[in-house]
């Protein structure tokens, strides 16, 4: 097994295609469901730049692409709020809650011009055990793509956790170089010292499944981690802690920029838990920001044309072939 050629982290073209061929085309976790509650709750995000949202209506969810109609503007900025009216802030356009255009001001004389053939664009939503996905053009049907998740989590009252805290992170290294490292633990002796020191790394072991990646080993005293991690095709994370979990998106903002998402869940919300809670986040957001210089200086030999593809380890890089067949097939 050899490590992708360097060219597919570093060419606008790829990444370009990457774009089309999978985020465009497979599910992709916005968030909890439980933070569009009420009537005119929204999440705005992007998905490898493509702007969207989801929208609590009288009628329950709606899901549309974030691109007023007329001129290409964004409706509502990115993030979770409120919005009692779809009002374009360029020209002031008004869209209803199903998506039908409203009201045009100013517009002038025009018989050809309908309201009817202006509606938003909608784009697909599923809602799994708490947790919201939308596809924009879906090549499956979500179960499909879910895989051998829904079974390896059947167990774990993921839907009874109650979302605390949103966190964003932006690096500058390509979003697979990242994807690489999270799906090994090979890098944890080196990048992680003290997370290598808090589990039976000799132990460690990764497995790799349909749409899934797994990765355990048995915890010692002290480790926050419940000793279980997953990365699911094609960019989003689960990891269980004691009392809950966090799961995160890896979203490309360019070839060489990448965010990630990353969302907090406990079954203790109370006050008296506030500090632990605190704690708990801190340290997990530690062992994130551990991993961004590597790939900030991988992302950079790669670019200089100074690596030639290496060789990957059957024993800790399972996930890293898994991950890189996956794209092979997905860019045809």
């Amino acid at each position: 097994m050899r490590n992708l050629d360097p060219v597919h982290y570093t060419s606008p073209d790829i990444h370009a295609a990457d774009v089309t061929r999978i985020f465009a085309r497979t599910w992709q976790l916005i968030g909890p469901a439980a933070r569009l509650a009420e009537r005119g709750d929204y999440i705005a995000t992007e998905i490898a730049g493509q702007k969207v949202f989801v929208f609590m209506t009288k009628d329950g969810l709606r899901a549309y692409r974030n691109v007023c109609r007329h001129r290409g503007a964004r409706l509502l900025p990115e993030g979770a709020g409120r919005c009692n009216t779809l009002r374009c802030p360029y020209h002031q356009w008004v869209w209803g809650e199903d998506g039908s255009l409203l009201n045009v001001p100013w517009w002038g004389d025009d018989a050809d011009f309908r309201k009817e053939d202006w509606a938003l664009d909608t784009v697909e939503f599923h809602v799994w055990r708490g947790l919201l996905f939308v596809a924009i053009d879906p090549a499956e049907p979500f179960d499909a793509q879910l895989g051998a998740t829904a079974a390896e989590l059947a167990d774990e009252p993921i839907e009874s956790f109650t979302w605390v805290h949103e966190e964003r992170l932006v690096f500058d290294a390509n979003w697979k170089i990242y994807t690489d490292n999270f799906v090994e633990g090979y890098h944890i002796p080196g990048i992680h010292p003290a997370f290598h020191g808090a589990i039976e790394f000799d132990k460690f072991e990764t497995v790799a499944l349909d749409g899934l990646v797994r990765m355990t080993a048995p915890p010692r005293d002290g480790l926050f981690y419940r000793g279980k991690w997953m990365w699911m095709w094609p960019n989003w994370t689960l990891s269980l802690f004691e009392g809950g979990m966090n799961t995160s998106r890896i979203n490309p903002v360019t070839h060489e920029r990448t965010e990630l998402i990353y969302n907090f869940y406990f079954a203790d919300t109370s006050e008296d838990g506030a500090e632990k809670r605190a704690r708990t986040i801190a340290d997990n957001l530690e062992v994130v920001r551990e991993d961004f210089e590597v790939c900030l200086e991988t992302q950079k030999n790669y670019a200089s044309g100074g690596y030639r593809a290496g060789p990957l380890s059957p024993r800790h890089e399972q996930g890293v072939a898994y991950f890189q067949d996956r794209l092979r097939a997905a860019q045809g």
